[in-house]
């Protein structure tokens, strides 16, 4: 009956989302079901004896996951989000109808999960793979191979869910309580049905920003960001070192070249960069809250620019840009405040300098007279 009452309240949540948002265009759909996710999302009760979190926790689990730009960011925030709620956690990338492992956390050794495909046929995995749900399951059900692998949680309980993508189950989530039976199983369905939304309204804003005109391009410089070549193949990029024979495998020079490029880039870079970072006295934990943040607010910005583009160009003309953007400027600072507000980026004031180096091009006076300095 608690699971079942769960699963009620995860329906109802994404119904309410939906049923506020039908109305709007494909992109500006996708973007207010994730800020829905973040900024509505109730946590559902958890099980007796199970794991407690607060709904400022679940909260904050989306929040670090939508603070990823690219597919390997939101998919790692998801795993290292996911682990708070079960003991272990991986996620195995569907290709060819085969379901071989990415990346894993709270295993023994997590990379032995690159090693041992799921067992599509039965069990747990078929019926979330086929079905699209969630599915709970005993770890007899996962097969000879994976059991003898990683061995069963202490209540043989587990769960396999779906990560879908326009339709198409593209991974799927394993996850177990360990040796102390932590499985929070509808924090987890929610974790990845915010996965799935970002994962899909990054893919429709890159989509979007690539058929906008090159002079509207060129108005801003967005943080680089992996390309998504469809929804066909959404994790092209992250294919498994260990693949297993009787699975088709990516070009091995695919993954090298990426590596070999990231590197030298980052290399060539590291000492001009050093010497013009201002975050550079800051320690590695601070600065890289500053750099979410700066990525968060130019997200945030961008997206206002890119659904709002005749809007633009007339407050630009009139100088009136804010009286014209108010709800949409008002309402993306204030999601910037509960993110970012009361962290070491506070001091920052990026949504601002956003503001003023994106929208209004370093001019002031576009803003208007009604625009809080």
């Amino acid at each position: 009956m608690a699971e079942q009452n769960k699963k009620n309240e995860v329906e109802q949540i994404v119904e309410r989302a939906v049923a506020q948002v039908l109305s709007a265009q494909l992109p500006q759909l996708q973007s207010q079901i994730a800020r829905l996710v973040l900024d509505s999302l109730p946590a559902p009760a958890t099980e007796t004896g199970g794991p407690s979190h607060g709904s400022s926790s679940l909260v904050q689990a989306v929040s670090n996951i939508y603070a990823g730009s690219t597919q390997k960011e939101i998919l790692r925030a998801l795993l290292d989000n996911g682990s708070e709620y079960c003991s272990r956690i991986a996620l195995f990338v569907i290709k060819a109808g085969a379901a071989t492992g990415w990346q894993a956390r709270g295993f023994r050794d997590d990379e032995t999960v690159k090693d041992v495909p799921l067992e599509m046929a039965a069990g747990p995995v078929a019926n979330a793979y086929e079905n699209r749900v969630a599915t709970p399951g005993n770890i007899a059900e996962m097969g000879k191979a994976f059991v003898d692998q990683f061995d069963g949680p202490a209540d043989e309980q587990v769960l396999v869910l779906p990560l879908t993508l326009k339709e198409k189950v593209a991974a799927l989530v394993y996850a177990d309580g360990g040796d102390n039976s932590k499985l929070d199983s509808a924090a987890l369905e929610l974790l990845v049905l915010a996965t799935s939304a970002w994962l899909e309204v990054s893919s429709l804003r890159k989509q979007a920003v690539k058929e906008e005109p090159p002079a509207a391009r060129l108005e801003s410089t967005p943080a680089p960001v992996q390309t998504i070549s469809s929804f066909s193949d959404p994790f092209a990029a992250h294919s498994p070192k260990h693949v297993p024979v009787s699975i088709p495998e990516t070009p091995a020079v695919e993954a090298p070249t990426e590596v070999v490029e990231v590197g030298a880039a980052h290399s060539s870079a590291a000492a001009a960069a050093a010497a013009t970072d201002p975050l550079a006295g800051l320690s590695q934990e601070d600065a890289e809250i500053h750099r979410k943040a700066q990525r968060f607010a130019r997200l945030l910005v961008d997206e206002i620019k890119l659904y709002n583009q005749a809007k633009v160009a007339e407050g630009r003309r009139n100088k009136d840009l804010y009286d014209r953007l108010k709800e949409d400027i008002d309402k993306s600072r204030g999601t910037f405040q509960k993110r970012y507000g009361s962290t070491a980026a506070a001091t920052g004031d990026y949504f601002q300098h956003e503001l003023l180096r994106s929208l209004a091009e370093d001019d002031i006076s576009i803003m208007g007279a009604n625009f809080r300095h």
